[in-house]
């Protein structure tokens, strides 16, 4: 069973956590946590959307468990990400549970359940499969009270933290989409606030709704990973994220079905929006 990462196995990333620093982990683990994990093989893992250093803990007969750990900074979400995925887990969605959050070191340090199964890139499941069950997760978050979800994602809080991430130098142009490679990020920033739309109806969305941030086992959904990004903001910026990866990994054959799925079609100004307000986080 995986949480929507892929093991760097054969490569000498496991190690015993057998002491404050275990091999192939570059920082001190929080003491407090050592009578928890002592005796667990870490695994550094190679995918997934988050941008913290996550590991895999598992050993015969003991639940895996996943750290994440950040360096302490202020356009960090890992520390937002114990707050939220602990929001979300008391509305009933199943999602990764917070079993530890501290900060140590002028780190932040995550230590999570695994959540079954595999994550949506990776699972075996037919394309249209794969399409209902990422459109239903969806409109079940999307269908929860936003009014009582205390986590800001509006475009107006995105595009401020868009410009601090900028200024501290934590905007890669290399990871640009095709279309924006060369285009200094200053400049994409401007038609970011010149694109920026009106909100409406907003609901709780993901933030980050890419096909590794949800997971699945025996064809259900089994729950949401990576929830450093989630609030409240207009359902286009998880419907822009979610299409362009489907569309990408499936073939644009494929948005209709999710959007016939979830039940109602683009607005292509939103969608050209949030994917670009995407390259900036």
């Amino acid at each position: 069973m995986t949480n929507g990462l892929t093991d760097n196995t054969g490569s000498g990333a496991a190690a015993k956590a057998s002491s404050a620093h275990p091999a192939g982990v570059p920082w001190p683990v929080p003491a407090a946590w050592h009578c928890r994990i002592d005796g667990l093989d870490w695994t550094r893992a190679t995918t997934g959307c988050s941008e913290a250093a996550v590991f895999r803990l598992a050993a015969p007969d003991r639940p895996t468990l996943y750290v994440k750990t950040a360096p302490s900074q202020p356009c960090g979400e890992l520390a937002g990400e114990a707050a939220r995925l602990r929001w979300l887990s008391s509305t009933g969605l199943p999602c990764a549970q917070v079993l530890a959050s501290t900060r140590t070191n002028d780190r932040d340090w995550l230590l999570l359940s695994a959540v079954p199964g595999r994550d949506l890139s990776a699972a075996e499941l037919s394309p249209r499969e794969l399409v209902t069950l990422f459109a239903g997760a969806l409109r079940q978050l999307h269908a929860l009270d936003a009014g009582s979800c205390p986590f800001d994602h509006s475009a107006d809080q995105r595009i401020a933290l868009a410009r601090e991430r900028l200024a501290a130098g934590l905007v890669d142009p290399e990871d640009f989409d095709q279309e924006n490679v060369g285009v200094p990020p200053a400049e994409l920033l401007q038609q970011l606030v010149a694109q920026q739309p009106a909100v409406t109806a907003p609901v709780v969305t993901h933030g980050d709704a890419c096909l590794p941030n949800l997971m699945a086992e025996a064809g259900r959904f089994t729950g949401f990973i990576d929830c450093g990004r989630l609030g409240v903001a207009d359902r286009h910026q998880d419907l822009a994220l979610a299409t362009r990866d489907i569309a990408a990994e499936l073939g644009e054959g494929w948005v209709g079905p999710f959007l016939n799925s979830y039940g109602q079609p683009l607005d292509w100004n939103k969608t050209a929006f949030y994917r670009l307000l995407d390259e900036f986080f």
